[in-house]
């Protein structure tokens, strides 16, 4: 049998920022209902590439599909349309600080419905029930949250549309060791049950071992793709000390 089409799928992407090549001609399938994690360096370019997936920057060249539609040839409205079908979260959570929780939720659901407000409100309480904040949460500010707390919150703005996708920039960075196991555990939770495709990039060594299925790692401006054992196996220097210094061997003993 077959295998299924990639449910995001880009080809010889090419990336300058600054005068700088970032990505040489990079090649990515994923997966409909995996997790899979972008690893790299400090300016790898690890959230330029997500940021490109939807639509927020513009590579050099190359292509970028996603449900089988291509995101650099889309006009306006048709980008809107495919917006709706993912959620992202960004590495500082970008909850809007003049709004509560819940208008924070509430804002892709003002952009993309007519849904009325008593059903928003609704709607923003089991989005908070579903990411385990309490239900007194929606009236609350951002900076009267915790950092563990804010980063829920905006998981649950991404989730406020019922998406097929999640995009999650550094999910767990800032996080306390507690409290980022906490969060990998309620990705995995979710992702499970709602059926999932999570397109993460993360730093967190923990992160990889407790909830992706395969790892892309960003080196010398290409991705080599695979589980995680085969990346481990690749001789390249920064995969090495990555994966086999000290962090690297601490995070493989706390699987075992």
């Amino acid at each position: 049998m077959a295998a299924p089409d990639p449910i995001i799928s880009v080809r010889g992407l090419v990336t300058n920022l600054g005068g700088r090549l970032i990505h040489d001609h990079v090649d990515l399938d994923v997966r409909r209902g995996e997790v899979i994690a972008i690893v790299g360096g400090s300016g790898s370019g690890k959230s330029v590439l997500l940021r490109s997936i939807v639509g927020l920057m513009r590579p050099a060249s190359g292509s970028i599909h996603v449900f089988g539609e291509d995101v650099l040839a889309m006009d306006n409205g048709a980008m809107r349309a495919l917006q709706r079908r993912w959620g992202v979260l960004f590495q500082d959570g970008a909850l809007f600080s003049s709004q509560t929780v819940a208008e924070n939720i509430q804002v892709p659901l003002r952009e993309f419905t007519d849904v009325p407000q008593p059903l928003m409100n609704e709607i923003a309480a089991i989005k908070l029930a579903m990411v385990g904040l309490e239900a007194d949460t929606a009236a609350k500010y951002p900076s009267e949250l915790s950092g563990g707390m804010r980063k829920r919150a905006s998981l649950a703005r991404a989730l406020a549309l019922d998406p097929e996708i999640v995009f999650l920039d550094e999910p767990t960075a800032g996080l306390d060791p507690i409290a980022a196991a906490a969060f990998d555990a309620l990705i995995a939770s979710l992702q499970k049950s709602l059926g999932l495709t999570v397109f993460m990039v993360t730093h967190d060594l923990d992160t990889l071992h407790a909830i992706a299925s395969r790892v892309a790692v960003l080196v010398d401006r290409k991705l080599k793709v695979g589980t995680i054992d085969a990346v481990r196996a690749d001789p390249n220097p920064w995969i090495q000390e990555y994966f086999s210094g000290p962090r690297g061997r601490a995070a493989i003993g706390a699987t075992r």
